[in-house]
Formats: C-alpha cells, structure tokens, sequence
C-alpha cells in the first residue's frame, strides 16, 4: 500500500515509528546544494545527466531497510519521483509505502517558483545542507 502524507504528517511518523526509515530519492546535486531532512538516507532514484532509472535502487532500499513491512517514507523535490520510486518499491514486495506529497521543495507558485507554498523545507521540518 503506497499512503500519500504532507511533509507534517510524515514527520509526524518517523517521530512516532522508530522502525521508519526516510529515504531522499533525489539526484546528488538536489541533496548536497539544495539540502536535505536531517536523517533521510539519499538513495537516487533517476541520475544526471541522463535521468534513467537507478538500477541499483532496491538494492540499496533493500540494505538499509531490509524489513519491508517498516514504514519507508521517500521524498524527492515534489512528489512524483517518489511516488514512482514507491511503486517499484511495492511491486517488489515492501508493504507500509508512503510518498510524502509535495516532496522538499513543493509545487510551482504563480511566478514558477518552488519552496513558497509547500515542501519539506516550506513547513520548518528539520533540514540540512551538505
């Protein structure tokens, strides 16, 4: 089951279930410059330059989270990379998913611009650069 929550409600979570795991699915430049949640464990799911799928993804899901009934909550800039990243997730079997909508650094304003309506970082979750 893939459960979508805001960036409130899943911090919420992995403060409540200490058997959650908080998994950063963006590319290397978006963790290190643009920051990251304080704990998240950055675990690519697509790669500059070419934006292909990381075929060592589960792998590495599958080594830092190898119970696939804990909770694993993946985040990227806005919501659609995780979502997609969950999807591989449960059709290899982890069973608590959740997207957190709205990812780091939420959905475009008016002016194009992200980080002034939603997100991670929006809402004064804990975070970090590198």
């Amino acid at each position: 089951m893939i459960e979508n929550l805001n960036p409130i409600q899943s911090y919420e979570l992995l403060q409540q279930n200490k058997a959650s795991v908080l998994v950063d699915v963006r590319t290397k430049i978006e963790h290190s410059f643009v920051g990251h949640p304080i704990g998240a464990i950055h675990i690519p799911w697509k790669e500059f330059p070419t934006m292909q799928i990381n075929e060592s993804f589960i792998r590495e899901v599958e080594k830092i989270a190898p119970d696939k009934t804990a909770p694993i909550l993946l985040l990227c800039r806005s919501g659609q990379r995780s979502l997609d990243a969950a999807k591989a997730l449960e059709a290899y079997g982890y069973k608590h998913l959740v997207n957190i909508t709205d990812g780091f650094e939420g959905p475009l304003d008016g002016s194009n611009h992200r980080g002034n309506i939603g997100g991670w970082r929006y809402n004064k979750l804990p975070w970090q650069q590198s």
